[in-house]
């Protein structure tokens, strides 16, 4: 049994992974500050201290056992210090963890955020450690952003759905997130109509696998083009279950919330890019001329091992769809090298359809054996050399079509969505996601500005405004303007 604690009023959080796991952290600080805690001014002054975790690849949960371990030194030092791990390492090993780390006060899951400030409290009165990682599969909870106090940033996430259904060979999600459960649309139109109020510009809307989204509440009404299917590698039965309901839902956010400006999702999986979700980019303003869209390998027989859904050619031609409604589009994935049983040949059609595509990003990562996983089973691993060497080639070639898009864009001009101070400078983004620098006589956060594109850096640009009123040399910005978390509705 613990001995009873003071009250614990400042916490501090530290994140790995996703941007979901981003987005969890921030409602994890919207909770404990609506709960009475403020942040502290780092890891070292802070009573309560949380690492939000990930555990889709191994290199992940590494840095998590390194960084816990020189929290339990601290805590050491500290015993009055409250030490918890949270995300989808904690899970995953739920009890296991506790045993494995002694010193942890608290481990919870990704749906048990709401109970947090109830789980620290039951500590402070000198409970045992405590362990809460229960899916919420009955009645799914989805914390709500109420931008009620101060300002709001420029950009925001909200989350559409949570969990998976894929089961793709390699991926844990499903263990750690669970199945598929949705939010009810008016729920997310509320949500951003109150985020754009509050000044909002640009929203992403989150899920594991954002495009399989259907509304519970069976409230909207069909998209244009849904249920249409041109496909030639595609089976009219295996089309019509990758429909859904995400462009249903995009359709509704542009008409009730027309002061959004831009809109994202991530992160899709390719067989939900329907047609009527390809017609939502074609028509709705807001939508951006960027997807990232996940080809893990450009390989059948690898993809067939991976439990993706789709084949090489059946990505091709979706992409080819979009492409031609969308002019200008440009994409960004993720790819797995050295997956178990991966030959030469395999690898050399992930390259020919990386180069073909003209991926402007891409995340790339060797395979790792994750618990739980259908690939575990698979004993014709690649050697460790042979992953690292393949994984530099992939971003040798990424490295240059990335190069070449940048240099591309010098001298054109660009619709940038400023989101504040820089180390240099403001940045933001254009509509195809790249990251632009530049300098500004007054602060132009939040707006939409055109620049001139001058100079191509590695993975952003430089640029000037085309206002010569407002333009300024590229240097330190003023100091960003303090902003308050939103808080949120449980």
């Amino acid at each position: 049994m613990l001995a009873s604690r003071a009250p614990v009023r400042s916490f501090a959080l530290v994140t790995f992974g996703c941007q979901m796991n981003e987005h969890d952290s921030t409602r994890m600080a919207e909770v404990l500050r609506q709960a009475g805690y403020e942040e502290a001014p780092g890891v070292d002054q802070a009573d309560v201290i949380l690492v939000n975790t990930c555990s889709v690849r191994d290199k992940a949960e590494h840095k998590l056992r390194s960084e816990v371990g020189r929290l339990v030194a601290h805590k050491r030092a500290r015993p009055g210090v409250v030490l918890g791990v949270a995300g989808c390492v904690a899970q995953q090993e739920g009890e296991r963890l506790l045993r494995r780390v002694p010193e942890l006060d608290l481990v919870f899951g990704p749906d048990n955020i709401a109970e947090l400030p109830a789980l620290l409290a039951e500590l402070e009165s000198g409970a045992p450690p405590q362990v809460r990682t229960v899916h919420d599969l009955d009645r799914p909870r989805f914390l709500r952003a109420e931008p009620g106090l101060g300002r709001a940033g420029v950009t925001a996430h909200v989350t559409v759905m949570k969990g998976c259904n894929e089961r793709c060979s390699f991926c844990i999600v499903p263990h750690t997130r669970g199945p598929e459960r949705y939010r009810e649309s008016h729920e997310i139109v509320d949500e951003i109509a109150r985020l754009v109020g509050a000044g909002v510009g640009e929203v992403m809307l989150l899920g594991q696998t954002v495009n399989s989204y259907r509304d519970p509440a069976g409230a909207l009404d069909p998209a244009p083009g849904a249920g249409e299917a041109p496909w030639t590698h595609t089976h009219p039965t295996s089309a019509r279950q990758d429909e859904s309901e995400l462009s249903s839902l995009l359709y509704r956010i542009a008409r009730e919330v027309p002061g959004l400006r831009r809109l994202r999702y991530a992160s899709p999986h390719p067989r939900h890019l329907t047609m009527s979700l390809i017609r939502a980019h074609q028509e709705l303003p807001f939508m951006v001329r960027h997807v990232h869209l996940p080809v893990q390998s450009g390989s059948d027989r690898v993809l067939r091992r991976m439990i993706r859904r789709y084949s090489a050619a059946e990505y091709r031609e979706r992409v080819a769809a979009l492409r031609a409604a969308v002019p200008g589009v440009t994409l960004s994935t993720d790819v797995i090298v050295g997956f178990p049983g991966e030959s030469r040949q395999d690898f050399e059609a992930t390259l020919e359809l990386v180069r073909e595509l003209g991926f402007v990003g891409l995340f790339g990562f060797k395979y790792s054996e994750r618990p739980f996983t259908p690939a575990q089973k698979l004993t014709d691993d690649v050697p460790e050399g042979e992953k690292s060497a393949r994984l530099e080639e992939l971003f040798a070639l990424s490295d240059s079509i990335r190069r070449a898009h940048l240099e591309g864009l010098v001298g054109s001009v660009q619709a940038v969505l400023v989101e504040g101070p820089g180390r240099v400078g403001y940045s933001g983004r254009t509509e195809a996601n790249e990251i632009v620098h530049f300098g500004a006589a007054d602060d132009p956060t939040g707006e939409l500005l055109p620049v001139r594109v001058v100079r191509a850096f590695k993975n952003s640009l430089e640029a000037e405004l085309t206002d010569p009123r407002r333009a300024a040399p590229l240097g330190p910005a003023a100091k960003p303007s303090e902003k308050r978390l939103l808080p949120v509705v449980i």
